[in-house]
C-alpha cells in the first residue's frame, strides 16, 4: 500500500494581478469604446469623477494622510481599532428610508427648475415598412393579407425571400394556426415581386436579375439577349464563359457585350441599398493622429484617449470628517473600509488611463519613425518591413502588447486612415538580396493586374513572370496566396468584353 506523504517544492509561477489584467483589457479597447468602458467604471465606483472647472487640483494621491492610516491593511481583522476610535459617519448615513449615496449625483450649475430638452430622432422607413405600404394598395381578403404579410417578414434585408412555400405554408400553420396551400402562397408571392425595388421577393440571384430584366422593354433586343443569357446560360454566364454563350446564341462580339452590359446594370440586392434605421453605419474613430510639418512628422493621441478623471471631492471629505470624530462603532468601520476601497480603485483606474496613454504613444512614435518615409511620401512601395518583435524590441514592451495596440488602433494620416496592423508585414528577398516588405510586392502585383489587358487577363504564371522580371525572388503559389489577400479573382474571371 502506497504511504501518504507530504513534500515541500519551490516553484517560480508568473500570474497576472487582477490590477494587470485590467491594464491589459484596457489597452486593447479602441478609442470608440473607451469613453463607454470609463461610464462603466464610474458607475461602479462613484469615487471616480470627471474634472469640471470648479474641481480642486489637489490630489488625494499626493497627500497620503488623506486616506487615514493609509499604510495599514484594509483586512476587518487586521485594522487596528485605535484607527476607529475617532470616527463619526452619522452625518454619512441615511436615517431615513433614502439609500442615495452622498457622493455628488449631479453639477452644482443646474438651475432650480430642470430642462426638459426634447432629443430629436431620425424617422425613416424601413425596408419592410415600405413593403408593408405597398401592400396596402393589393385588394386581398383577411386571409391572404396574412399570408403576404408573413411572406415580407421572411424577406431578407438584401430583398430575397430564401424560404420555400412550403416552409411559409408550416410557419403560417404554427404561429397562426392558419392552413393555406402552397399553390396560393406561390401566387401572393409573384404579387410581392411586383413591388418596388424590382427584383424583391426572388429566391436567387438567376431569378432577381430576371424579375429586373422583365420590368424593362421588351422591344429592345439586347434585353431579351440579356433575358435569353440568364435563362439558359446563368452557369456559364457566372464563369464568364463567354465563348460558349457566344457560340450557342450564335451572337456577335458587339450584340453579347451590349447584352452583358445591360445584366451589368442590375442590382444583385435590391433591398441592400435600401435606408433602414436599424442599420448602424460604421465610422472610423481614429486613435493617433499625423501630421507632416514641413517634412517634420509630428505625432498627437486623440483627447478622447485622455479622460480627465479624479478622485471624488465628497469621498475626501469624508475621509477628512472621519479622522476628525470621536464616535466609533463597526459601522463606521466598514464604512471606511468601503471608501478607501473604492478610492484605492479610481487612484489605479486613473493610473491605469495614463499607462495606457503612455503606451499608445510610445508603440505609436516607434511604429512613425520606423515607416517614416510612408508618412511622409504615401507610397505604400516605401514600406519596410516590420514585425511586432521589431516593435517590441525598439519600445522595451512585450510583444503580446504591442500586438494588443496593433489589432485594433487606426492613425489618421494625409493620406488616409489606416490600421496600425497595415504597417506589419513579412520580408521578401530581391535578387540583390535586399529584404522588401511584403506590401510593396502586393501593391506591384495590384498594379500590374489594374492595368493588365481584361479581354486577356494574366495568368499567375505571366504575374510570377513579370515579378521576378522586376527582381523580385517569388513562387507562383506565393503570386496565387497575395491575388486571393488583395480579393482579385483568377483570370478566367476577371476577362472583360
Amino acid at each position: 500500500m502506497a504511504s501518504i506523504r507530504q513534500t515541500q517544492q519551490q516553484k517560480m509561477l508568473q500570474k497576472l494581478s487582477p490590477q494587470q489584467i485590467q491594464l491589459v483589457k484596457l489597452l486593447q479597447i479602441p478609442t470608440a469604446s473607451l469613453e463607454e468602458r470609463v461610464k462603466e467604471e464610474m458607475e461602479e465606483n462613484p469615487a471616480l469623477e470627471f474634472n469640471d472647472d470648479n474641481a480642486e487640483k489637489d490630489d488625494l494621491t499626493d497627500n497620503p494622510n488623506d486616506f487615514g492610516e493609509q499604510k495599514e491593511s484594509d483586512n476587518e481583522e487586521e485594522q487596528p481599532q485605535e484607527e476607529y476610535d475617532q470616527v463619526d459617519i452619522s452625518d454619512y448615513l441615511s436615517d431615513g428610508d433614502d439609500d442615495i449615496a452622498d457622493y455628488r449625483t449631479r453639477d452644482n450649475n443646474y438651475s432650480d427648475q430642470e430642462e426638459t430638452h426634447t432629443i430629436p430622432i431620425r424617422v425613416e422607413n424601413t425596408f419592410h415598412d415600405s413593403l408593408v405600404s405597398q401592400l396596402s394598395m393589393l385588394r386581398l381578403n383577411e386571409t391572404q393579407e396574412k399570408i403576404a404579410m408573413q411572406i415580407i417578414g421572411s424577406i431578407d434585408d438584401d430583398g430575397y425571400l430564401r424560404r420555400d412555400p412550403q416552409s411559409i405554408a408550416n410557419d403560417l400553420a404554427f404561429s397562426q394556426n392558419l392552413t393555406v396551400p402552397g399553390k396560393e402562397i406561390q401566387e401572393i408571392i409573384k404579387k410581392i415581386q411586383e413591388f418596388d425595388p424590382p427584383g424583391i421577393g426572388a429566391a436567387d440571384l438567376q431569378e432577381c436579375l430576371l424579375i429586373q430584366l422583365k420590368r424593362k422593354s421588351q422591344q429592345d433586343v439586347n434585353i431579351k439577349h440579356a433575358e435569353h443569357i440568364l435563362e439558359k446560360y446563368f452557369d456559364e454566364f457566372t464563369k464568364k464563359h463567354y465563348e460558349k454563350i457566344q457560340k450557342s446564341l450564335n451572337l456577335s462580339d458587339k450584340d453579347l457585350k451590349l447584352a452583358i452590359d445591360e445584366v451589368i446594370k442590375l442590382n444583385p440586392k435590391p433591398g441592400g441599398n435600401f435606408g433602414s434605421v436599424n442599420k448602424a453605419e460604421s465610422y472610423i474613430v481614429p486613435d493617433f493622429f499625423i501630421y507632416n510639418n514641413n517634412g517634420s512628422l509630428e505625432l498627437t493621441l486623440n483627447s478622447r484617449n485622455a479622460p480627465d478623471l479624479h478622485i471624488s471631492d465628497n469621498y475626501r471629505e469624508m475621509l477628512r470628517s472621519y479622522e476628525k470624530s470621536e464616535k466609533k462603532d463597526k459601522r463606521q468601520k466598514e464604512a471606511v473600509l468601503f471608501i478607501k476601497q473604492k478610492i484605492d480603485a479610481a487612484k489605479w483606474f486613473i493610473d491605469a488611463i495614463k499607462q495606457r496613454q503612455h503606451t499608445l504613444l510610445s508603440t505609436m512614435e516607434t511604429i512613425m519613425r520606423y515607416q517614416e518615409e510612408f508618412f511622409l511620401t504615401g507610397d505604400e512601395t516605401t514600406l519596410r518591413p516590420m514585425i511586432l518583435k521589431d516593435i517590441a524590441d525598439r519600445t522595451g514592451l512585450d510583444i503580446s502588447t504591442v500586438s494588443r495596440v496593433a489589432n485594433s488602433k487606426y492613425v489618421q494620416t494625409e493620406f488616409g486612415p489606416y490600421k496600425l496592423k497595415y504597417f506589419f508585414s513579412e520580408s521578401l528577398s530581391t535578387e540583390s538580396g535586399e529584404e522588401v516588405s511584403t506590401r510593396e510586392v502586393k501593391k506591384i502585383l495590384q498594379d500590374i493586374i489594374d492595368n493588365e489587358n481584361k479581354r486577356k487577363p494574366l495568368s499567375d504564371e505571366n504575374l510570377t513572370q513579370m515579378l521576378q522580371d522586376k527582381g523580385y525572388n517569388i513562387a507562383r503559389r506565393t503570386v496565387a496566396k497575395y491575388r486571393e489577400q488583395l480579393n482579385i479573382p483568377v483570370a478566367r474571371l476577371r476577362k472583360e468584353l
